[in-house]
């Protein structure tokens, strides 16, 4: 069955109208002019086709069509405020949903989550490893890591800048290690899958690694910073769609990464 497309506002304004039995009062309630209020008063008739008030001497009064649907309407009001709550009460779920480069979890998201959770025992995270877009509503994610020039259609935040740097052992030969994402370099050693492969793979002595400064914060195991930092287009991002963004759990969580 198709549902009743419903004028909630101006059903809004005639409950408001009928309690006072004034749209001076009511317009006071809802903060607009009582012109306003009879406005939407007059087009709900329209739309119903029936009169709801009638002014007399002692002042407005509701027409009977008016009183008989006030109950329903008020009973549906309490049960769109409780719908309201309880879609709230999802807020005070603790199960963080995230996505993320499986290098970046490994070396850096991992133990920074690991910190987070120990401020709050009833804290759970569900990982997903992902370097692709992913459907934030078809994953039920709530955040998401993705290494880009910026965060594209969602809501997002720069985590740690976008320099680069190059990992290598001291007598490693001065060859690079190509990964997806690394600053454009020929001669590779060795093509890997990601930054953190290529981080293995200087430790293992193929040759250097450029990466993103953030998987280099953090124990280098006999790897050393070599010449100066890389400026690339391309940085790690926190991204979410805005419901997701806005929700309080995940502003905690973006503010305690960025932090």
């Amino acid at each position: 069955m198709k549902r009743t497309h419903l004028p909630l506002n101006a059903l809004r304004v005639l409950d408001a109208a009928a309690r006072h039995l004034s749209f001076t009062r009511a317009a006071d309630e809802l903060a607009v002019t009582p012109a306003a209020v009879g406005q939407q008063v007059r087009a709900l008739e329209d739309t119903l086709g029936v009169v709801l008030f009638r002014r007399t001497a002692k002042g407005l009064e509701l027409t009977p069509e008016a009183a008989a649907g006030l109950g329903a309407l008020r009973d549906g009001f309490l049960q769109f405020e409780e719908a309201v709550r309880a879609i709230q009460a999802g807020q005070t779920s603790k199960t963080l949903t995230i996505a993320a480069p499986r290098d970046l979890t490994a070396r850096w998201l991992g133990p920074r989550l690991a910190a987070y959770g120990r401020t709050d025992p009833e804290l759970r995270f569900v990982l997903i490893a992902s370097d692709d877009e992913l459907d934030f509503t078809q994953a039920n994610l709530d955040l998401a890591i993705r290494l880009a020039d910026g965060p594209g259609e969602h809501e997002g935040a720069a985590l740690g800048g976008t320099g680069y740097v190059t990992l290598a052992l001291p007598d490693a030969p001065d060859r690079p290690i190509a990964w997806p994402g690394q600053p454009g370099e020929g001669g590779a050693a060795l093509t890997v899958a990601d930054a953190g492969l290529a981080i293995d793979a200087a430790r293992a002595g193929f040759g250097r690694a450029t990466v993103p400064a953030l998987l280099a914060d953090g124990p280098l195991d006999g790897l050393e910073v070599v010449g100066e930092p890389v400026d690339s287009p391309l940085g790690y991002w926190l991204i979410a769609p805005v419901p997701q963004w806005r929700q309080r759990k995940v502003k905690a969580l973006v503010a305690a990464l960025l932090g």
